[in-house]
C-alpha cells in the first residue's frame, strides 16, 4: 500500500473517532461484591467455568494432589515452575524456541492471586521464560497463595501492576468456546483441564 493512501486511510479513521466520554466516578469503597467466605465463593466460580479448585495445608500436600491427579500421572511432558510441587521431565532452560513447548502434557505454574467474584486468576511473567505455557499444555495447574483472593475485580485491579511485565492477564478456567453449533467445547484453543491448589503455607 502506497504511503499516501495509509496516510489518508488513519486520517480518515481519526476523523471518524466518536467523542470520547468522561469515565464514571466511581468510589473507592464501592459499593462492590463483599462475600461472607471469599475462598468457598472463589472454588464455586472456579468449578462453574470448568476448572477444578482444592486447598492443602503446604506444598508437600499439593504435590501429593497433584500426583493423584489422572492427567498428571499420565502426562509423558511435565514441567512445573512452582518449587516444590510436580517435577519437569525436560530442562526448560534450554528451550530457546517456544514452538518446542507445543507437546507439554501438564504444566504446573505460579498465580498471583484469585478472584471471589468471578474465578479468575492474576498471572505474570515473573519467572515464566515463555508465557506459552500458560496456553499450550493440555493440561493446566495454576498454584496461588489460599490467603491470596480478593473479593472482586475492583480490588484486583487496585493490586495489579500490568506495566510492570512484558506480559500479564487474567485466566479463568480451562479453554473454552460456544460459538460452534451453540455448543460449549472445553479445550478448544488451550488447556483441557485447569486445577487450582489453594495452598496455606506457600
Amino acid at each position: 500500500m502506497p504511503a499516501n493512501s495509509r496516510t489518508q486511510i488513519f486520517t480518515a479513521l481519526h476523523a471518524a473517532l466518536p467523542q470520547s466520554s468522561p469515565l464514571p466516578d466511581l468510589p473507592a469503597e464501592g459499593p462492590w461484591k463483599i462475600f461472607k467466605d471469599p475462598y468457598t465463593r472463589f472454588v464455586s466460580m472456579v468449578e462453574s467455568v470448568g476448572g477444578t479448585c482444592t486447598r492443602a495445608a503446604t506444598s508437600a500436600d499439593a504435590n501429593r494432589l497433584l500426583a493423584d491427579l489422572t492427567p498428571y500421572k499420565e502426562a509423558v511432558v511435565r514441567c512445573s515452575l512452582v518449587p516444590n510441587v510436580g517435577d519437569s521431565t525436560f530442562d526448560l532452560d534450554s528451550v530457546a524456541d517456544p514452538h518446542e513447548l507445543h507437546d507439554v502434557d501438564f504444566a504446573v505454574l505460579p498465580g498471583e492471586f484469585g478472584v471471589a467474584e468471578n474465578g479468575a486468576i492474576w498471572v505474570t511473567d515473573n519467572g515464566i521464560p515463555h508465557r506459552v505455557l500458560y496456553f499450550l499444555p493440555q493440561h493446566l495447574s495454576i498454584v496461588i497463595p489460599a490467603a491470596q483472593i480478593v473479593h472482586n475485580m475492583h480490588e484486583a485491579y487496585a493490586r495489579i501492576t500490568p506495566q510492570q511485565h512484558a506480559w500479564s492477564g487474567f485466566i479463568s478456567g480451562p479453554s473454552k468456546t460456544a460459538d460452534i453449533e451453540q455448543s460449549l467445547v472445553i479445550g478448544a484453543h488451550g488447556a483441557r483441564s485447569l486445577t487450582v491448589i489453594a495452598v496455606e503455607a506457600i
